[in-house]
């Protein structure tokens, strides 16, 4: 089904109303979903909302969490998130790091035990929108591996993200980097197994190693199934060996560093979904002078962008980091974000599991 951006979005706030989120942390976690979906990241966006509701009912998830801080030592800050929705937590650890650096210049930010955090970019965004640049290494926790190491036939680590962003010289334009070291987002596959559809070659493996293009090798992971009639697989890496570096410096750095833990089977997995963080938050601008850091990255850009389009390529131009969410959240917000069958059901199950009557969900 198609549904307007506005109409999802009172679904959305009906269901974290009734898991006892303030108006406030309703509001930005129904925004940073809903935004998720415009900008074409749907494994991110709502269909998160039954794996959140399985949390929270099982007391793994808590709404209307401040995140403590367990280390102020002048430009460093550790927060922890103590379980809470971590698009709020994460904010609000964010705004404080914020405000911190435009007193010191650069704040290295670590911030654990929260809930998931969602679309890392927009953490990126929130800095870019102050004139700061930041760097964020996330690790996934609380729940079984999904990822491989390369070489590997088993999961190893979950999808790992790593964002990195840069504000340009008008705030609605930045430069922003944000990716999972894994080959996709385990969202997307989720997406897949909802949609009976098969997997592009190269994303999965099956129990022994091999290719596979079933997302069904996912789902005791994705749905913390018992058991499966498929034997569970994993998520390669992205570009092979480099991916699986990255992956792993996101669990010394995001985990270790951040105060949190690592995905190593001696840690609890309670089969909730935990993300550990660390940012790098500094200010340009204590670098280098404003002007000159504008027109390098202009005269780099124009640079970049000239170069001709390879044969078989379906845009007209290149695309700069973020530029292609940017051009589906305009799109989508014109013409409405495609929800599947499944995923939908999902959501209003879920919400009748929190006592909201189907009729107050209908949204056609």
């Amino acid at each position: 089904m198609i549904i307007s951006h506005k109409k999802l979005g009172s679904l959305v706030r009906l269901i974290f109303h009734a898991m006892g989120c303030h108006n406030r942390e309703t509001t930005t976690i129904t925004d940073h979903l809903v935004t998720a979906n415009l900008m074409g990241h749907d494994s991110h966006g709502v269909g998160m909302i039954p794996i959140y509701v399985q949390s929270f009912l099982a007391g793994e998830l808590k709404p209307n969490v401040s995140p403590n801080i367990t280390v102020d030592n002048h430009s460093i800050l550790v927060f922890d998130g103590k379980k809470g929705f971590g698009q709020s937590v994460t904010r609000k650890a964010m705004q404080k790091s914020i405000a911190r650096c435009k007193e010191t210049g650069l704040v290295l930010m670590g911030i654990h035990n929260s809930g998931h955090m969602g679309r890392i970019g927009s953490y990126g965004e929130q800095s870019v929108k102050e004139g700061l640049v930041s760097i964020h290494f996330v690790n996934v926790t609380d729940r079984s591996p999904s990822v491989a190491p390369f070489g590997g036939s088993q999961a190893r680590f979950g999808t790992n993200p790593i964002c990195i962003s840069i504000p340009r010289g008008s705030a609605t334009d930045p430069l922003i980097l944000d990716f999972a070291t894994s080959k996709v987002a385990v969202g997307k596959i989720r997406a897949a197994i909802n949609k009976k559809e098969q997997l592009p070659d190269g994303w999965v493996i099956d129990y022994s190693g091999a290719p596979t293009n079933d997302p069904r090798v996912l789902e005791k992971h994705i749905y913390s199934l018992k058991d499966s009639e498929i034997p569970e697989g994993a998520v390669l890496p992205m570009g092979d060996h480099k991916g699986y570096g990255l992956s792993l410096f996101c669990e010394i750095l995001g985990g270790i560093m951040s105060g949190g833990k690592t995905i190593q089977p001696e840690n609890i997995r309670s089969g909730g979904l935990i993300n550990n963080m660390l940012s790098i938050i500094f200010d340009p601008e204590k670098l280098q002078d404003k002007n000159v850091i504008h027109n390098e990255l202009e005269k780099l850009i124009k640079y970049v962008e000239s170069s001709p389009i390879a044969a078989m390529r379906e845009q007209n131009k290149i695309l700069l980091p973020g530029e292609l969410e940017r051009k589906k959240m305009s799109h989508r917000r014109k013409y409405g974000i495609e929800i599947d069958d499944k995923t939908y059901t999902q959501i209003v199950e879920s919400a009748e599991f929190l006592g909201i009557k189907r009729s107050s969900l209908v949204v056609e």
